[in-house]
């Protein structure tokens, strides 16, 4: 017997036992003209994907596996906020479903003690040079996580879940759809990255400096020696704090 289908309110969920990638089945869907609010979940994914072209896999029902399509009515400098949004609405569905609260990292990952819980990967579809669509997918460790950098949460949780319990919290955390005012607001009060020393590895170089501030437009300023420097895409470590 398949399992429940969680409340979706505004939300048209679709399940598959496989599938390649989640985000990259939604976008073909958006391009071929699927409507606003489509949620495809999958117990396993054969190529699925992270940030900067990395490959994400995880044991098939291990993770939470889903992308979330909808067509914004957002400025193009407001798009990011969608990944935000689903970041936020999955640090929602961990707390009202297993009883942790991760925190948020620069730009899209949540982590507990340091390790990766999440990732949040968008896509934007560009129609007659217009964003007329937006998928964006999350991967979260339910009961497996890379060793050393990854966590599970059923391993830290008080709450164990199922993933169908996760789900239906996340669905619900994604309420109407984005609401840019509350999405600032909120990724910058849980972004755990914000007062940290860091270092920034980018293709060409890497630096290190304090994280003081994220722009309206998502992008992350870190203050060096040298100066403060604007940060748009990159990876981001976590320095531990200097010896006094």
């Amino acid at each position: 017997m398949p399992p429940p289908t969680p409340n979706t309110g505004r939300w048209h969920l679709e399940r598959v036992p496989s599938t390649g990638s989640t985000n990259a089945d939604l976008v073909a869907r958006a391009r071929a003209g699927e409507a606003d609010g489509l949620v495809l979940v999958a117990d396993h994914q054969t190529a699925g994907r992270g940030r900067l072209g990395r490959v994400w896999e995880a044991p098939a029902g291990s993770a939470l596996l889903a992308s979330v399509l909808i067509r914004p009515k957002l400025l193009v400098s407001d798009l990011h906020l969608v990944t935000q949004w689903v970041a936020l609405a999955a640090v929602d569905a961990c707390r009202e479903a297993a009883g942790v609260t991760p925190e948020l990292k620069w730009p899209n990952d949540l982590m507990v003690n340091e390790r990766k819980l999440a990732g949040v990967l968008a896509e934007s579809v560009v129609e007659h040079g217009r964003v007329a669509a937006v998928v964006v997918g999350i991967g979260l460790n339910l009961s497996w996580a890379l060793p050393e950098v990854g966590v599970a949460l059923n391993d830290v949780a008080p709450n164990p879940v199922t993933t169908d319990q996760l789900l239906e919290a996340f669905l619900r955390a994604l309420g109407d759809g984005p609401d840019p005012e509350r999405i600032r607001r909120d990724y910058r009060r849980r972004l755990s990255t914000l007062g940290q020393r860091v270092r920034v590895e980018l293709p060409t170089e890497q630096f290190e400096g304090l994280a003081t501030a994220v722009g309206d437009d998502g992008r992350l300023v870190v203050t060096t020696a040298s100066g403060p420097r604007t940060v748009s895409a990159g990876d981001v470590i976590h320095l531990r704090p200097m010896a006094p």
